[in-house]
């Protein structure tokens, strides 16, 4: 059946606010550090990394520079494309990297075409886990490895708390556990699973940046995105803060490696 088109979701002024808060280029928590927690242990020297969700590219531009990869990027949204790319060619990073816009279902690429998938907070919003776990199988060299920093929920149901943070987040969310999102890794053929919650990390990160924001940040803010949207993003921070420091709201690592023998 025919994929239903994909409906854009990070509008201008929500990039905008979100590399204020997060840094230049990155549309997730923690920056640099993060990806280096991500390939913490790998070498990428020479190698070919697939970023599923790059965004505006901030962990493909580390990958390539710091670390020397040769990073696809791929997203849902072309506006984010764009401005990768545009980016990379600021940057000098033209040559290590290249961006795609890429529609759901099936990867666009080969059997055993790279070395390491990875991805910031992508899986979170996608449905079919079971689905892109095995596309990033399919996509591995044999000893390649995935590796993963998502947006999590606890054991609990759903509250009306965490149905507010979505009402004002306005995205999609598709949450599981981290013991569910390892055990797809480990079900879709994955070897020497591993997973780690870094829910306390970004619990004292959330509680800080919504501090600053509505602080002494917020004449930053407005400036960015206007009076109205700025009130929108603090009141959206603080409903994170809230199912944060409740356990609802989730955060970790998850990796797995493709066995030399598949």
């Amino acid at each position: 059946m025919p994929q239903e088109p994909h409906v854009s979701e990070y509008h201008d002024s929500m990039v905008a606010f979100l590399e204020w808060i997060w840094g230049r280029d990155f549309m997730a928590p923690g920056g640099e550090g993060n990806v280096d927690k991500l390939v913490g242990g790998l070498d990428l020297a020479g190698k070919r990394v697939l970023d599923i969700g790059c965004g505006i590219g901030g962990p493909a531009f580390v990958l390539a520079r710091k670390y020397g990869a040769h990073v696809t990027g791929i997203d849902l949204e072309p506006q984010l494309i764009a401005r990768a790319t545009r980016r990379a060619e600021e940057l000098g990073l033209s040559q290590q990297t290249d961006f795609r816009t890429v529609s759901l279902g099936a990867f666009p690429f080969p059997d055993r075409h790279f070395d390491v998938v990875f991805t910031s907070g992508a899986l979170t919003q996608m449905e079919d886990k079971a689905g892109i776990v095995a596309e990033c199988f399919r996509v591995l060299e044999p000893g390649g490895v995935l590796t993963c920093y998502d947006w999590l929920k606890g054991d609990a149901p759903i509250s009306d708390d965490m149905r507010y943070f979505f009402k004002m987040e306005g995205l999609t969310y598709n949450l599981i556990t981290l013991a569910e999102l390892a055990g797809h890794l480990a079900a879709g053929g994955f070897e020497d699973v591993t997973s780690e919650d870094a829910s306390d990390w970004y619990r004292r990160e959330s509680r800080r940046e919504y501090e600053h924001m509505r602080g002494e940040g917020r004449p930053r803010a407005v400036e960015l995105i206007g009076e109205a949207q700025a009130e929108h993003m603090i009141e959206d921070w603080r409903s994170l803060v809230v199912v944060c420091e409740k356990g609802e709201l989730r955060q970790g690592y998850t990796r797995g490696r493709r066995g030399t023998r598949t």
